[in-house]
């Protein structure tokens, strides 16, 4: 497969979300300019996008919102469910263990892990908090490719080599911290700050933000 930029994948996630309302609605096809019009991008784009993965559609009928919808979903993954383990019973781990658009979207939170023995026990979201100590032991039996980093930046490359090193092979961070990893994981890591600066850039200077940059 070419290599996938990952705006182009973020685009997929929105033309998704947008094609499964419409399909709960009732729509038939959509066209590249609806959905770009939707998405807050061109039809140009829409079209390249999608020309990545294959053929979609017929020129002045546009995509059949289902068949398309169905083919999105496979390509991103989430015809099988992943299950996904949250190191830190913080408050950020505790919105994330309780989101219910997880299940919704595939995946299934296996374990929330923390290192405070106040916490270790109580119950979280569907889960129950384990030490850290369990990480290994329990990742050896689960099939959990996925973590979920939301603990202070002191000690978490430390707890991520342990992830990396007991399998994990996907991390999302929330953690305030610079997080390397092996080429083989995939890391995607959340600065709310630097989204912040990104929002203010935007209040401040208006016009200038090119939001349909590929």
């Amino acid at each position: 497969m070419k290599r996938i930029a990952e705006s182009t994948v973020r685009r997929l996630s929105m033309y998704l979300r947008y094609l499964e309302d419409l399909d709960t609605r009732g729509q038939q096809t959509a066209s590249s300019d609806e959905l770009a019009h939707l998405c807050g991008t061109t039809p140009a784009q829409v079209r390249k996008d999608l020309s990545f993965f294959g053929s979609f559609g017929k020129r002045g009928l546009g995509y059949p919102v289902h068949e398309l919808t169905a083919h999105l979903r496979e390509i991103l993954g989430l015809q099988r469910e992943w299950r996904v383990l949250i190191i830190g019973a913080g408050k950020i781990g505790a919105a994330l263990a309780n989101y219910r658009g997880f299940r919704q979207r595939g995946f299934t939170v296996s374990g929330v892990y923390d290192n405070d023995p106040a916490k270790v026990g109580a119950p979280w979201g569907e889960s129950v908090v384990r030490p850290m100590d369990a990480l290994e032991e329990d990742l050896a039996r689960l099939d959990a490719p996925i973590a979920v980093l939301a603990i202070p930046a002191e000690g978490a490359q430390a707890v991520v080599d342990r992830l990396v090193a007991a399998g994990v092979r996907a991390i999302l961070n929330f953690a305030p911290a610079q997080i390397t990893v092996p080429g083989h994981v995939n890391l995607k890591s959340v600065n709310m700050a630097m989204e912040l600066e990104g929002l203010s850039f935007a209040l401040s200077n208006p016009g200038y933000l090119d939001e349909g940059a590929a």
